[in-house]
């Protein structure tokens, strides 16, 4: 049998190092292996802002077919304004989008968020094509951003104009959708909630995984990370990843923790060092530090150090790889699913989380038995969480530092790539069979 052909559009994707650039290139590889042949539609790299990442874009297979289009430089746009891949890249995207699609037959659209404005091609292509149209979303379209969140943590007018604009845009394009994906049941269900009148054939939650692989190809590197020396006789506890504003509460609660190690266990805080690393969005010099301030708040910057600029995937990873033990650390809204999760238990290492007590990712961490995992409700955390927080850090000093081991592959089994793009093959596979059985329907009646 003949494999179908989807378009998969991503904005974000290798070399580009924003977090969006994963999800496609985690998901297109394995398309095949379950009936569908993937085209990528992304930008041209000039199109990225910041420093680019060439051992990322090694790791994307090179029998995978990507079409680049043209977009904006920013350097023509910000003085507009205009930042935004998605407003930048829209033109861009449209023409090359219709331009495949005259040549070639397809047999379902892909498209995944952020950025947002992207979405607004999948009704466009689906009513000139006759597409099926599958809309992706790795963060909420309308979320706390300009609501109760902004740039310092407090909405200002740009952030409330930008959250209007999305309220009136995502409607348009779910209610096109023929189906729902995201990163967790809790986007999707907050989506329908908002638009009671889209209704996609189906939705799927679909974890933004790992690839085993990456570990592999992080080995036959020769980098190595900048961040800290893993054999100077200290324990390193390592976060690695931006640091959103709905999560610095729980980062002070860390900071607090420390602090109480340092009044009840001096000689356990003398051997402790807590790393921050790449917690802004920013890769240069507007990377301001977020958590060390609040070390310093809590009397406990002695052992906690910031690289606040983004680091490229492999030096993230090879950092998690290094450390005897990892932060992971959420926020108040329930619906967040960071990626770094998943790299981290593909090191092995311990694992110290603090999410909401509604975050999908529990469900995921629970299973490890070399985790701590602390929840925290809509209030944040309390004193509660600080004292467990504190004894997970303890923990941290003592408990034996692992590598993970072949026969832990099962475990990352269910959230691997291969395992969720057969996933999503099958939402494919529902919406391309209905789009048929319309076709057939109407052939019938004609």
């Amino acid at each position: 049998m003949s494999s179908r052909r989807v378009l998969m559009v991503s904005p974000h994707f290798p070399p580009d190092t924003s977090a969006g650039a994963h999800r496609v290139r985690l998901l297109a590889p394995y398309l095949a292996e379950f009936g569908w042949e993937p085209t990528v539609m992304t930008v041209e790299t000039s199109a990225y802002e910041g420093r680019l990442d060439p051992d990322l874009a090694r790791l994307v297979p090179a029998g995978l077919r990507i079409v680049r289009a043209r977009a904006w430089s920013p350097g023509r746009t910000r003085w507009l304004g205009i930042g935004d891949l998605g407003l930048r890249s829209f033109h861009g995207l449209k023409h090359a989008c219709e331009e495949l699609l005259r040549q070639e037959r397809f047999d379902a659209l892909f498209i995944t968020i952020y950025p947002t404005y992207t979405a607004l091609l999948g009704p466009i292509l689906k009513r000139k094509y006759g597409l099926p149209f599958v809309l992706d979303y790795q963060d909420p379209w309308v979320g706390s951003w300009g609501l109760d969140a902004g740039p310092g943590g407090v909405p200002d007018f740009k952030s409330k104009v930008s959250r209007a604009i999305a309220a009136r845009l995502e409607p348009i394009a779910a209610r096109s959708a023929d189906a729902l994906t995201a990163v967790s049941a809790r986007t999707y269900e907050d989506v329908l909630a908002r638009i009671p009148d889209a209704r996609p054939r189906t939705c799927a939650a679909i974890p933004l995984g790992v690839d085993v692989t990456d570990l592999a190809a992080l080995r036959q590197t020769s980098r190595r990370h900048p961040c800290f020396d893993a054999a100077d006789g200290h324990v390193h506890v390592s976060y690695v990843g931006t640091l959103l504003p709905k999560g610095h509460a729980i980062a002070q609660s860390v900071c607090v923790a420390l602090a109480r190690i340092r009044e009840r266990h001096p000689d356990l805080f003398e051997r402790l060092r807590v790393h921050f690393i790449g917690t802004s969005n920013q890769r240069d010099s507007r990377s301001q530090p977020c958590a060390l301030p609040m070390a310093e708040a809590a009397g406990v910057s002695a052992i906690v150090d910031e690289m606040a600029a983004r680091v490229d995937y492999l030096d993230a990873l090879d950092a998690q790889a290094h450390s005897h033990a990892i932060l992971l650390l959420g926020s108040s809204e329930p619906h967040y699913t960071p990626s770094k999760v998943f790299p981290a238990l593909l090191t092995g290492r311990p694992v110290i989380a603090v999410y909401h007590e509604a975050s999908p990712v529990l469900e995921i961490l629970r299973r490890e038995t070399h985790a701590r995992v602390i929840t925290v409700g809509d209030d944040g955390p309390g004193e509660r969480q600080v004292e467990e927080i504190a004894a997970a850090l303890r923990w941290a000093v003592t408990a034996p530092v692992r590598v993970r081991s072949e026969s832990r592959d099962d475990v990352l089994q269910a959230w691997s790539a291969r395992t969720l793009a057969g996933q999503l093959a099958r939402v494919f596979d529902d919406v391309a069979a209905a789009q048929m059985c319309e076709a057939t329907l109407a052939l019938g009646q004609a």
